[in-house]
């Protein structure tokens, strides 16, 4: 295990850095710079230039960012916040993302196992039809639209819960976009874990498991769930990166300082240090999720690890 375990860490760090080289590379084919401001003579611009470094040479630039980088420093923001560091900006606004991508996440997966074990359990039944149908307005309709609906009723008509962000309302200030953005995640889950639990349940192996006296809970979450949990988790994995790296509407929405807005706030006005570090927040991210989902199947199903040891030698 502990070898399949380092494998899949080098393989991560490996795509990590290529993904940064790509990044780069892309910022550099980028047409203007991040000093197109019509009120800088050419001479201006140029001087700006050079105090960032950016006359030098690409792979100069390139060398010079991997190692400023790999000590926690992803150079200053440009335009945005002039010579703010970035990772300044990131931290302000990073643990936001991540806690409402969080508590959406565990909204989400909790609801939709239940739901969804709950509808294969009672296969055909009413209580299987209002989860499909529960699943496919979940699905259908924009995490938005439901922000806009939940911010209505329960902040505007109801007082119960505040409309805009507020730092000082703790987790009260995340309820309502936090089960905005569940919903998605809920209908997702939900259907997977229908479709996987009824596959499960009427194969050959849980009639073996039940012929041995095994029944009622043990039976269902040992079992049952278990061996349909390998599905659940590879559509949990992007699910998990997109919503803890903040989505832009709904944070746009509730006033949420969040990377979101920050994203578009730098790719609007060029600032390269800024898009750079928030395209390798995410990517580092998505690999680590995926990292997770690699090493959890290699936990709940050993076959999936030796297979692949196989497969790399």
């Amino acid at each position: 295990m502990k070898k399949y375990i380092l494998k899949r860490v080098g393989m991560s760090v490996v795509t990590l850095l290529v993904i940064v080289l790509v990044l780069f590379v892309l910022m550099q084919l980028l047409p203007g710079s991040p000093f197109n401001d019509e009120r800088l003579s050419i001479e201006q611009q140029q001087v700006l230039m050079s105090k960032y470094g950016l006359n030098d040479s690409a792979p100069v630039q390139f060398f010079r960012y991997v190692r400023n980088m790999l000590t926690g420093d992803f150079g200053k923001s440009y335009t945005i916040s002039k010579d703010t560091d970035v990772a300044l900006l990131l931290q302000n606004r990073l643990p936001t993302s991540l806690l409402l991508g969080g508590l959406s996440i565990l909204l989400g997966s909790v609801a939709g196992l239940f739901l969804g074990v709950a509808a294969a359990l009672k296969h055909n039944s009413l209580l299987d039809s209002a989860a499909t149908f529960f699943s496919v307005i979940g699905v259908s309709i924009p995490s938005y639209v439901f922000a806009l609906g939940l911010s209505y009723f329960f902040g505007f008509q109801l007082s119960w819960l505040p409309m805009l962000y507020n730092a000082d309302d703790g987790l009260r200030a995340f309820a309502l976009p936090a089960v905005a953005l569940s919903m998605t995640v809920m209908a997702t889950v939900a259907r997977f874990t229908r479709t996987e639990m009824i596959e499960v349940l009427n194969s050959d192996y849980m009639q073996l498991v039940e012929s041995k006296g095994v029944s009622g809970v043990h039976l269902i979450f040992k079992h049952a769930l278990r061996n349909a949990s390998i599905s659940i988790i590879t559509i949990l994995g992007p699910l998990v990166v997109s919503l803890m790296t903040g989505s832009l509407v709904v944070e746009k929405i509730f006033s949420i300082p969040g990377i979101g807005q920050l994203m578009v706030q730098a790719i609007q006005s060029n600032d390269y240090n800024v898009i750079l570090a928030l395209a390798f927040v995410y990517s580092a991210l998505y690999i680590f999720v995926m990292l997770a989902v690699d090493i959890l199947y290699g936990v709940l199903d050993p076959r999936i690890r030796l297979a692949k040891e196989d497969a790399h030698g």
